[in-house]
């Protein structure tokens, strides 16, 4: 180690003054593009019509300009026009020889953004953004209708290549029009932009603001057919975020009937916010913000903001109407799985770097905060039944949450410990899943038939005590202090909700085996809603069924036959017996009751038993997700916390019941 530094004599001519580099101009930019747009890749690259799109957008915001205009052309080129002031084209006076135009294009650090003067708030904080698209283009033209003339410059990878001159008048436009074609030495001979991520950036900038119209402009030539991108159409959306919010739910079913939206005007003129958030049913949710129309991708203060103020005041609305477990949520759990959209217009944001993905401005977090809880308390407490619906989505989320890590916890604390099952479980000997199943039965009755009728190398038997809870609508809590899920759910292997992994599902067939009557019935269809909810993808393998046990036996002579139902008796008295012979019937009054060896006959032996197989869609339907949607619906309605869906599910079919068996 001490060799280490000594191997390699040093020489004074090694480094010296000649070594040091001072760039000069935009030589920073092209040196070093990633310390400006983030990188010189596709995603840099699409960056760059941003920034161009964000000074006309300012434009906007500051009420100068109406009218911005995107054009893909086919020659490789972009050009961002606005109808706003133009940029100033007179002389600087710090820089003699040179218009203020040239100086904005070629000087980092330049602009009219630094103070309140031009514009109250922006997107351009820095004044790098033109003069980088300039940097990094193998040639960029601007225009500049200004005093009812048009003047013209061309640059060549960020130098004048032309003087800036007068080409006309133009007694009826204004504004600025910036064409460029990014240098191929910078992204690659193959890079290019593509028109759906610019279609997508131009319709949100219209989104965002209002009073601004946004017309898109493609050469035919650079769309496929699987772009879904316009050649050409006027962006204008008067409804603001509101309009943004339903084309991304596209119509989609929502928790709410109306979503949460809102606009106003931050205290001591700091600027405004406004927001649009929905709850789709789905759950497939998102979170969108902007600060004065720049997206930030990764969040930042006014995200913050929005989540503490709906985390407050939903607490608060719980308090309210003396729901305790309103204590345990968080924010994740208000917004997570909620489409949310959130534009904030700030003077002096404060950015992490150049491309402004995360707003890092303190005092937003507070203004956001304020605002959103107070028109928040607001619709919760204008409409209670949308109110009460949002506030037991989001408690059963949070719920959700803490039993998942408590059974993470559980997990790690028994990583290391030899497994161990219920007492009660007579698990068959085979130790690989193939060839096995386990028959869930009702009451320690049955499971002693069960266990008697099984062939004890391939078939458990788990007795369950009764009619087991109702997790549809019964609380984390509850499910977790459950003994007989808790028994269940241990004896399977495979963990429940999130933890769930069918590949440790320590049998083949999961075979629910209750009594061919109302009870058995029930507690079939509470254990087929567990597996629903808790275990979908045990269903979505096929791995759960149904056993078919008798209802009757029918017996003459040394002849018995068994009928799972009154129609299968009546038809097996015509079929296997004579007509007027005396037949005696005798009705299994539960499984318990049923002599092992024709239980194992009738219901558990794989050579004369039927099998159910429980699925939740037709495996032939045209449309599976609509399928599994309307069974979601049905378990919610028959299964879930409303009574009232319940019984207005009675009042719909009762016409059509024939026979009630009590």
């Amino acid at each position: 180690m001490a060799d280490l530094f000594q191997n390699t004599p040093a020489k004074a001519s090694d480094y010296s003054a000649k070594d040091i580099e001072v760039l000069e101009g935009l030589e920073p930019v092209r040196r070093r593009p990633g310390m400006y747009i983030g990188g010189t890749d596709e995603r840099a690259l699409h960056h760059l019509v941003a920034e161009l799109l964000d000074n006309a957008m300012d434009e906007a915001v500051a009420g100068h300009a109406t009218r911005i205009e995107v054009e893909l052309s086919g020659d490789g080129s972009t050009t961002v026009r606005d109808n706003g002031r133009g940029i100033p084209v007179d002389p600087h006076k710090k820089f003699k020889g040179k218009s203020a135009l040239e100086v904005i294009l070629t000087t980092l650090h330049s602009g009219a953004k630094f103070s309140q003067k031009a514009y109250q708030t922006s997107g351009g904080l820095h004044g790098v953004g033109i003069s980088v698209v300039n940097a990094l283009s193998e040639r960029l033209l601007v225009e500049v209708a200004r005093d009812r003339k048009l003047w013209r410059q061309e640059y060549q990878r960020g130098k004048p290549k032309t003087k800036l001159k007068t080409v006309g008048q133009a007694p009826n436009r204004r504004g600025t029009s910036v064409t460029f074609w990014p240098d191929s030495g910078i992204f690659g001979e193959g890079a290019r932009l593509h028109p759906p991520t610019l279609y997508r950036m131009a319709r949100s900038k219209a989104y965002l603001f209002k009073g601004v119209e946004i017309r898109w402009r493609c050469d035919p030539a650079l769309l496929r057919d699987k772009d879904q991108v316009p050649e050409s159409e006027d962006l204008r959306f008067p409804n603001g975020l509101r309009d943004f919010l339903d084309a991304a739910l596209q119509d989609g079913r929502t928790l709410t009937p109306d979503p949460f939206v809102g606009e106003t005007k931050l205290p001591d003129e700091a600027g405004r916010v406004e927001w649009a958030i929905s709850w789709p049913a789905s759950e497939d949710g998102f979170v969108h913000s902007y600060c004065n129309t720049v997206p930030t991708s990764q969040g930042g203060s006014h995200e913050s903001g929005l989540r503490s103020g709906m985390l407050r005041s939903l607490k608060a609305y719980g308090d309210l109407v003396g729901n305790r477990r309103a204590g345990k949520i968080t924010a994740e759990d208000v917004l997570g799985g909620a489409a949310a959209l959130l534009s904030i217009f700030i003077k002096n944001p404060q950015f992490q770097g150049q491309t402004k993905e995360r707003l890092a401005s303190p005092e937003a977090a507070r203004l956001v905060e304020a605002v959103v809880k107070d028109h928040f308390d607001h619709w919760l407490s204008g409409h209670p039944e949308r109110a009460r619906t949002l506030l037991e989505r989001v408690v059963a989320r949070a719920e959700d949450r803490l039993r998942k890590r408590q059974e993470s916890e559980l997990n790690r604390k028994s990583a290391t410990r030899k497994l161990r099952l219920p007492g009660k479980l007579a698990d068959c000997a085979r130790s690989r899943s193939e060839g096995t199943e386990i028959f869930l039965v009702e009451g320690d009755s049955a499971g002693g038939s069960a266990k008697q009728a099984r062939s004890r190398d391939t078939q458990a038997v788990l007795p369950l005590r009764g009619k087991i809870l109702n997790v549809a609508s019964a609380t984390a809590d509850k499910m977790k202090a459950n003994q007989e899920l808790s028994d269940l759910i241990q004896a399977l292997g495979c963990g429940s909700g999130a933890g769930f992994d069918v590949d440790r599902l320590r049998y083949e067939r999961v075979i629910i085996m209750t009594d061919a009557d109302v009870d058995g019935a029930h507690i079939a269809s509470l254990l087929l809603t567990f597996f629903f909810l808790e275990m979908p993808g045990l269903i979505e393998a096929g791995r759960v069924f149904l056993a078919q046990p008798p209802l009757y036996r029918l017996a003459q002579g040394g002849k018995s036959v068994y009928a799972r139902d009154d129609a299968h008796k009546d038809e097996l008295l015509r079929s296997e017996f004579k007509p007027n012979a005396q037949v005696d019937i005798s009705r299994f009054k539960g499984l318990g009751e049923m002599p092992p060896s024709q239980l194992k006959q009738t219901t558990m032996s794989p050579e004369a038993r039927t099998l159910l197989r429980v699925t939740v869609v037709d495996p032939e339907a045209v449309d599976p997700k609509a399928g599994i949607k309307e069974t979601a619906d049905l378990v919610e309605r028959l299964m879930g916390r409303k009574p009232e869906l319940r019984f207005a599910f009675i009042q719909e079919h009762a016409r059509f019941v024939e026979e009630i068996d009590v």
